[in-house]
């Protein structure tokens, strides 16, 4: 090796350049005093590099933050000029730096590329992703369901004000869409339905019509869709937000069961108040195809009332609400259990936002299109 001054004005940088091999020997202190002289040797190095490229770090007596920017530049001139950068002679406290910052492993070359795995690799890959999501998911719900149980035989570890004020947050703030949509819902069935409708005098079944579809249908469906809307993304943004700040660790290290803390009120108080919402979507909706009934129709509103009353029997609106239970339950549980799921930052909170919203409509539909099967061959 020789000391190449003319190229390397910086004593602490000594270069022994050849066709096939370029040897960098570094030496003394590699501090913020010195790592701008040895960067800017660097930059003057003679361009391309060669294949492979030698760091002897033998002589470095000491070497902070700042100096491991000459390893890193080192790295990245490596790789763009296609080279292989081999470090020699690292004394031990250079190498704990470098292990503490990750810069110990040598670059990849720049000739070679990565090979996609094949088929029966991806295929592995997401089976083992499949499989540990199925565990995740049964893992969750069966912890849930733990606690539930032990929330009836002893209540009192619920948080009342918890429930109370979710209460608040799915049902009452949800009041006005939910009238507003089901209200207008109504109407527009009402006069779609009137259209046909009144070409065989049968307008008095409109109400008829708008009745039975809202109760046993539509009005638990639109009221779990805007349920799961606000309020499930609502709990996996919640839930994710603390994930992101690490609050739920926080409550697992001071004794708290998280999903006692913050699971089993969501769900109590989803469960209380969406049926509640779906016998609310139901009067509007009914309240609009009667005024579509009065206003268009020509019928009373005694008549309307009374056609609606003779249609509907107990067992529709138990049904209803019945439905309406299982959507509460399934809503609140995916949000929350998205909510879970969250790594990373904002970014990751908002993806599970949206796949609680996602999700839980498609479970909501899903269930429906099941207990309708189910309703077809229980009462023929």
């Amino acid at each position: 090796m020789h000391n190449d001054h003319a190229t390397t004005p910086s004593p602490t940088l000594f270069v022994d350049s050849k066709p096939e091999l370029l040897t960098l020997g570094l030496r003394g202190i590699l501090d913020l005093r010195t790592t701008p002289g040895i960067m800017e040797s660097l930059a003057h190095l003679p361009k391309p590099l060669p294949g492979l490229i030698h760091a002897d770090l033998s002589g470095i007596t000491r070497m902070d933050d700042c100096g491991a920017l000459v390893i890193l530049q080192l790295r990245r001139m490596a790789e763009k000029h296609g080279s292989t950068l081999e470090m020699l002679g690292t004394p031990g406290h250079v190498q704990e730096l470098l292990d503490f910052l990750r810069l110990d492993d040598p670059p990849r070359s720049g000739g070679s590329k990565r090979t996609r795995p094949g088929i029966m690799t991806r295929f592995g890959i997401k089976t083992i992703e499949v499989t540990s999501q199925a565990m995740t998911h049964v893992s969750f719900v069966g912890e849930v369901t733990v606690t539930l149980l032990s929330l009836l035989r002893h209540p009192g570890r619920l948080r009342l004000g918890d429930v109370v004020l979710y209460m608040q947050r799915v049902g009452v703030d949800a009041l006005p869409i939910v009238g507003l949509i089901s209200f207008l819902l109504g109407l527009i069935m009402a006069f779609m339905s009137a259209v046909q409708l009144q070409q065989f005098g049968a307008n008095i079944y409109v109400a008829s019509l708008v009745a039975l579809a809202m109760v046993r249908e539509l009005g638990p469906i639109m009221t779990a869709i805007l349920v799961a809307g606000r309020s499930g993304s609502a709990f996996a943004a919640e839930i994710g937000t603390m994930k992101v700040s690490e609050e739920v660790d926080a409550l697992i290290t001071m004794g708290f069961k998280p999903a006692m803390f913050l699971v089993a009120p969501k769900i109590i108080a989803s469960l209380l108040v969406v049926p509640l919402l779906a016998m609310y979507s139901n009067l509007f909706a009914i309240a609009g195809g009667l005024l579509i009934g009065v206003t268009t129709l020509d019928l009373t509103v005694n008549a309307y009332m009374a056609q609606t009353m003779n249609t509907l029997t107990i067992f529709d609106i138990n049904w209803g609400l019945f439905k309406s239970a299982i959507f509460a339950v399934l809503i609140a549980t995916v949000g929350c259990f998205k909510g879970y799921q969250v790594r990373g930052g904002a970014a990751s909170v908002g993806q599970a936002t949206t796949s609680a919203v996602v999700t839980g409509i498609f479970l909501v539909i899903l269930v429906d299109s099941v207990l309708a099967v189910i309703l077809r061959y229980w009462r023929p």
